[in-house]
């Protein structure tokens, strides 16, 4: 596979997206056991000792839909919910162990992986805008670009290297 050949400082920017990636994919994983510890759990009392740890009243209309939303899961859906989890999480540390290796793959992974939710946080940006949403919307789009411009520097450098190994070809013949 490719190494990317660039610059020290682009480097360390690439090493904080790996860092960045696998800190998500830590957060899923977790999250994803936390999900199938709830397996053969009566969801609905743990949504409702969730609520009220949080202070929050169960009668409001976010709590109570949080509730009812967890009174409607089945173990099947939630071992699918699990796996679906690892499966991110895992997508997520072979993006992260790529990018830190500086894998040309795992930066086209990274674009890709990036842009595909921009349109998302756009429209989720259009309906009601938020502190919340625009830093996210503003960090993945900053990560895409940032890539974009590595994957663009890398490129270049490739192709003066080409230029530079076929000159060098063509004199040595003469």
């Amino acid at each position: 596979m490719h190494k990317t050949v660039i610059p020290t400082q682009l480097s360390r920017g690439i090493r904080t997206i790996a860092f960045f990636e696998a800190l998500k994919g830590v957060l899923v994983l977790v999250f994803g056991f936390g999900l199938l510890s709830l397996v053969q759990q009566d969801l609905q009392e743990a949504a409702e000792r969730l609520i009220r740890l949080s202070h929050l009243n169960p009668t409001h209309h976010y709590p109570r839909v949080f509730i009812e939303a967890f009174a409607n899961i089945n173990d099947a859906r939630l071992r699918l919910f699990t796996a679906l989890a690892f499966l991110y999480a895992g997508v997520r540390f072979i993006e992260a162990y790529g990018l830190w290796w500086r894998k040309a793959w795992a930066e086209w992974l990274a674009i890709v992986s990036g842009a595909v939710y921009l349109p998302v946080e756009i429209l989720e940006l259009i309906k009601h805008v938020t502190v919340l949403k625009s830093s996210v919307l503003l960090i993945n789009a900053g990560i895409v670009i940032y890539l974009v411009h590595v994957r663009w520097l890398s490129r270049k450098a490739k192709r003066r290297r080409c230029r530079h190994d076929m000159s060098v070809n063509i004199t040595s013949h003469y």
